[in-house]
């Protein structure tokens, strides 16, 4: 008999704890809507945007720019909502979807995990991991 699925809070707020430290050396100086960065990290390059800014909260995305390695339609896009009273980071949104949802039945017609947003989380994690190890240089962009 299948076990159904839970959320493990604890696992999951811890996560988005460390995604939050990890992003913010990341983010631009100042927190206006269009303010951009653009890492380059082992010769992929990657960008940074601003797309909403509140007094307690921050939207961004994060996405791979360029790079050989990976085809157009498998680069990586996160939309990520930071929470700046609670110190959090949570993904919203990645590639086509644009709501993630806590929980999905499996099987389902798009094949979504069971536990498809703490996975997303975990990627946005190793990603900064990543970012933040092997970044080479930033440039901003106007």
């Amino acid at each position: 008999m299948n076990k159904r699925y839970t959320v493990d809070l604890t696992s999951l707020m811890r996560l988005y704890e460390t995604n939050y430290a990890k992003l913010l050396p990341l983010l631009p100086r100042s927190d206006m809507v269009g303010d951009m960065l653009v890492y380059l990290v082992c010769d992929d390059v990657y960008q940074l945007e601003i797309i909403e800014s509140t007094r307690y909260t921050t939207v961004i995305t994060l996405g791979l720019l360029e790079s050989e390695k990976v085809a157009d339609y498998l680069s990586p896009l996160l939309t990520v909502r930071l929470y700046h009273d609670a110190r959090v980071a949570e993904v919203c949104a990645v590639q086509q979807i644009s709501r993630l949802k806590p929980i999905y039945d499996y099987p389902n017609l798009r094949m979504h995990q069971k536990n498809e947003k703490h996975q997303v989380n975990l990627f946005l994690g190793d990603w900064l991991k990543h970012c933040l190890r092997h970044g080479l240089s930033k440039q901003s962009v106007c």
